[in-house]
């Protein structure tokens, strides 16, 4: 494998939802922790256990949503692309690739699929800007160069 070719498989990753989805994480466990802390009363007994519980429970989903968010990938390799996005991961081979689409005013990348249906890739943002339309680009190539349904060997 030519160094090109080890550049153009790294994972996809973006740039801007990484950093503020961590940093607004962290936000949220600092601000839960201090309204913990501060509030007045005496937490576990009565109505302020339901409060404590309510809030714990509003802060860990909020913490685990935006660390899923930060933690969205794509991860490429000749045979085909495995892409985790927000809920849901999906393995595709490039032959199931019709085609690599960031429109104007989207959020993410989408690839059409063979099957009629498209799948967005949370990886390549359009919020990146140029490093954004670079990693659109990247993915087209590789859908361009393994995409052909290969010749089974002889």
């Amino acid at each position: 494998m030519s160094p090109d070719d080890a550049q153009l498989l790294e994972p996809f990753r973006p740039r801007g939802a990484r950093v503020v989805g961590r940093v607004l994480a962290a936000t949220i466990v600092a601000g839960a922790t201090f309204v913990l802390l501060a509030s007045p009363g005496h937490p576990g007994v009565g109505y302020d256990l339901l409060n404590t519980v309510a809030l714990c429970l509003v802060a860990g989903f909020a913490v685990w949503l935006l660390w899923r968010h930060a933690g969205v990938l794509a991860l490429v390799s000749p045979e085909g692309i495995v892409v985790r996005n927000l809920v849901r991961t999906r393995a595709l081979e490039w032959a199931q690739i019709e085609a690599v689409r960031l429109a104007q005013g989207q959020p993410w990348v989408t690839l059409d699929l063979t099957d009629g249906t498209t799948l967005a890739v949370m990886a390549v943002q359009s919020s990146d800007g140029a490093f954004g339309r670079a990693e659109a680009r990247r993915l087209a190539t590789l859908v361009e160069r393994y995409g052909e349904a290969q010749e089974p060997p002889r």
